[in-house]
């Protein structure tokens, strides 16, 4: 009786994406018959007290300790995998995995969080598992790099040609996308009234979307009456589960018709189908979901790192703006939603770099492989 396949993701709990990366996956997998699919925080799971600590201080990046991991991310950014403080790093969690290992029996490992514990393990003989990798950033760090990994899948071209630039075989880069959920990955929605009717939003106003969730509450104020003297325009605030911080928006805008304050919501693709443009922090997955809905994109503060790069490429080729300050978001916005050969330019950049499709793309390259894998890895 032949075996059924099993897949190990391993992902870590640094912002949303990677964990919503892995279960769009985990969900797809189970869409093509794969059935045995375990998602891992491999850093929880192998340092729990670590984990909780440096997750505390990943936060406070976004405050007083931006400068700090800004200099750990670019010092490191061109680290070579096999000097010895690279090994040191990917080593970390390698006894976790061991168990894992032992344990699960997996025929199939991916990564979505730049960190290289399997191909360590793999290099030093432990044992050949497929490994595979999934970018979930626009920018790219050597982190996410080790020839003990068989295939990359990517979100650009312009990063293939960059992996290509550090030694990796272009065979070995697909050109993916970053996935999404099936909500953005499907066609795009039809304009509906049900956000509005919901939210109690006016049809006639153009609507600015604002992840709001962590930004400082006085500085998400300052933006919310920035935003009420723009004309015609209403803002919808999402506070994700900083419920303190909704609690404060709701008391500072209280009798404020042209601003809406909501936590954790499900239907954001509904919310960034009716809105004119949005106003985020640099993640690269919720700049995919914008880039999905053709949504023209303002970040607002990138911390130095990878949201800043992420920041700095979308920028680049026109599929965003980015502002540092609130004095320079109102004008921004303001060009924005009174310009219609600005927002028809922005468009035309999103529509350009957006790729479709992507999960269904790693799904199905990464099945195609194991079939193979002779053929796909030279093995």
């Amino acid at each position: 009786m032949k075996k059924k396949q099993k897949v190990l993701i391993l992902f870590a709990s640094y912002g949303e994406g990677h964990i919503q990366v892995s279960q769009v996956l985990q969900k797809h997998f189970y869409k093509n018959g794969i059935t045995d699919v375990l998602v891992t925080d491999l850093f929880a799971e192998a340092h729990p007290w670590i984990d909780t600590f440096t997750q505390y201080l990943y936060l406070k990046s976004y405050s007083f300790a931006s400068s700090l991991y800004g200099w750990t991310y670019y010092s490191t950014q061109e680290m070579q995998h096999d000097i010895l403080l690279s090994r040191w790093f990917n080593a970390f969690g390698i006894r976790e995995l061991r168990k894992i290992i032992q344990r699960e029996q997996p025929d199939v490992v991916i990564n979505t969080f730049p960190m290289l514990v399997m191909p360590e393990y793999r290099r030093r003989g432990e044992g050949f598992i497929p490994t595979f990798t999934v970018l979930t950033d626009f920018a790219l760090h050597n982190r996410w790099l080790h020839p003990e990994i068989d295939l990359y899948f990517v979100p650009t071209e312009e990063m293939k040609i960059q992996m290509a630039g550090r030694g990796i075989p272009p065979g070995k880069i697909i050109v993916s996308g970053i996935p999404l959920r099936e909500e953005f990955s499907s066609p795009q929605l039809q304009k509906s009234e049900q956000p509005y009717e919901k939210y109690r939003l006016d049809p006639s106003r153009k609507t600015v979307l604002v992840m709001a969730g962590t930004y400082a509450a006085a500085l998400i104020k300052e933006i919310g009456n920035v935003l009420l003297s723009i004309p015609n325009v209403q803002t919808v605030f999402i506070c994700g589960k900083n419920e303190a911080l909704k609690k404060e928006l709701e008391q500072e805008f209280k009798d404020e018709h042209g601003i809406r304050v909501l936590g954790f919501v499900e239907d954001i693709p509904q919310l960034m189908n009716i809105s004119a443009c949005i106003v985020t922090k640099a993640g690269a997955v919720t700049l995919s979901e914008a880039l999905a809905m053709n949504l023209p994109i303002v970040i607002f503060r990138p911390v130095p790192g990878q949201e800043r790069e992420n920041a700095r490429y979308l920028t680049e080729i026109g599929a965003a703006v980015t502002t540092r300050h609130v004095g320079e978001l109102l004008g921004e916005l303001t060009r924005l939603l009174t310009e219609e050969s600005s927002l028809f330019r922005m468009q035309n950049a999103v529509r350009s770099i957006y790729k479709p499709n992507a999960t269904e793309r790693v799904v199905e390259n990464i099945l195609a492989s194991l079939q193979n894998p002779a053929a796909s890895w030279g093995r």
